[in-house]
């Protein structure tokens, strides 16, 4: 993948992930100029790990960013749109790639 094909990845992301918040879309977007500036002269050895953070940055975004509005005292509504990542809420995964069941009061280790 190029750099350039990483970048507008990113900016479609953030497009995805900020929808509705011009000031979060336009700091976010602020950013990858400038990581993307500061980053024009890379040897060659160290391009592809560069890209390849960029487009984790970029799924990491679309899948697990999502927005919240308060809409009154302690209500919010979250704005899910299909490409985020939805887990059942019968287990989580932890470090170490463990993962811990949840029954009730209890987590112990599966």
């Amino acid at each position: 993948m190029s750099a350039i094909q990483a970048y507008r990845n990113l900016f479609r992301a953030t497009r995805i992930a900020f929808q509705g918040d011009s000031r979060v879309l336009s700091a976010a977007r602020e950013q990858i100029r400038t990581n993307f500036r500061e980053k024009a002269s890379l040897p060659e050895a160290e391009v592809q790990p560069a890209i390849q953070h960029a487009e984790e940055v970029a799924s990491f975004l679309r899948a697990n960013v999502v927005q919240g509005k308060r809409e009154e005292e302690g209500v919010y509504r979250l704005r899910i749109h299909e490409e985020t990542e939805r887990g059942d809420n019968d287990t989580i995964k932890i470090g170490g790639g463990k993962t811990v069941k949840i029954d009730g009061k209890t987590c112990a280790d599966k």
